[in-house]
């Protein structure tokens, strides 16, 4: 956490700033949903209540803060109120493992009778070496959430929408891992950061001995795994139980899948923890496929822009602020992005049935990954025996 009493206090407060960041982030991305499905359907959405209707989630979450408290009687109560705060945890802890910018550096200095620094505090919440294993961990554990919400609301319908749930998550988990191979083996690393700063500059690769450049395309992971890139969106919006994939809240068939006896600030908590899976997702996609927080110009590298921000500014630890909010930036406008594409599929695409959404899964996905590991794993071989 930190090696003095200061940099502990600010790695710790980071967390409560991503956590909270994430928690406002809901309210706008269902305030862009409700307003992009109106106009994809061409209706007005909420316009009523404040301006452009931005205070009418103000208003939805007054009503679900006072709605009656309760739980079935046939519930397991300790499960039944342990499941939406659970659904919680795991997006969040995966999140703060995502990195969103470059470091920023603060000299030593004196201060109540005490030296302090130097500091370098990187913008995510822990810096873990193998970031990839611990995100896909933690965001595996939603499945035990909606088994808890669909055991614990003793109700047929939610115990059948859990089945379901879980028995998707299981399956689009392996299609999702197999998908990230080829990024793994590319870059040889499990480090977000490292993978980061490997797709900085011009594309560049090796094709029949020859170096292959491009001035105006940045090394991101998407031009050298496009099925791959591919796969795993799909998967993540399986993950996350998003449209054309909800098969877990058929609401024509169960309802509202395992969810169903969840009401007010319970079900407030589902959403949240839904709309955090996705940001998972999205902040995932950019560090693997889009290059993180690096910007999308190749002569514009973090190091260069570290310069710019120094010679600008006349000071390293002034332009590292400078440089860490123009990346900062970056990250989210690529982050925003990725999330509008969610939204947008939502409202575009239809609901699977359950044996298609099986088969996809399990015929169509899961060997299209396995493929892309195998084949990317022949040329990163080929490509280091040529190399020799």
């Amino acid at each position: 956490m930190g090696k003095d009493t200061l940099e502990i206090a600010i790695n710790g407060l980071k967390l409560v700033l991503i956590f909270l960041m994430m928690v406002q982030a809901v309210p706008i991305l269902v305030w862009l949903e409700r307003r992009g499905s109106a106009f994809i359907q061409n209706r007005f959405g909420p316009n009523r209540v404040g301006p452009l209707g931005l205070l009418q989630l103000l208003a939805d979450a007054v009503k679900f803060l006072t709605k009656e408290d309760f739980y079935p009687r046939t519930a397991v109560k300790t499960l039944f109120y342990l499941a939406p705060v659970f659904a919680l945890i795991p997006a969040t802890l995966a999140f703060c493992a995502i990195p969103m910018s470059t470091p920023i550096q603060v000299a030593a200095f004196d201060a109540f009778g005490s030296s302090w620094g130097p500091y370098v505090f990187k913008i995510q919440g822990f810096d873990i070496s193998v970031g990839i294993v611990y995100i896909l961990g933690m965001s595996s554990l939603a499945a035990y959430t909606i088994l808890m919400a669909g055991w614990g609301s003793g109700s047929k319908y939610s115990l059948l929408g859990a089945l379901r749930a879980s028995a998707q998550t299981i399956s689009y988990e392996l299609a999702l891992g197999l998908s990230i191979v080829g990024v793994i083996l590319l870059y040889g690393t499990f480090d977000l950061t490292s993978m980061i700063q490997a797709q900085e500059g011009a594309l560049h690769f090796q094709m029949m001995g020859q170096t292959v450049t491009s001035q105006f395309l940045p090394n991101w992971g998407f031009f050298y795994q496009p099925l791959g890139a591919v796969l795993f969106f799909a998967a993540t919006f399986a993950e996350s139980n998003r449209l054309p994939f909800d098969l877990a809240e058929g609401e024509a068939e169960l309802v509202a899948g395992f969810h169903t006896e969840y009401g007010g600030f319970k079900m407030l908590m589902f959403f949240i923890g839904e709309y955090g899976h996705m940001m998972v997702a999205s902040g995932l996609f950019a560090a693997f496929y889009l290059g993180g927080y690096a910007l999308p110009i190749p002569s514009w590298n973090p190091a260069a822009v570290l310069h710019w921000s120094t010679e600008l500014l006349g000071s390293k630890e002034s332009g590292s602020v400078l440089a860490a909010i123009i990346h900062f930036l970056s990250f989210n406008i690529k982050f925003g992005l990725l999330l509008w594409i969610f939204i947008w599929v939502r409202w575009t695409l239809p609901r699977f049935r359950y044996d298609q959404l099986m088969d996809l899964g399990w015929k169509t996905m899961l060997p299209w990954s396995l493929a892309n590991a195998m084949i990317t794993a022949v040329g990163v071989y080929l490509a280091s025996v040529a190399m020799v």
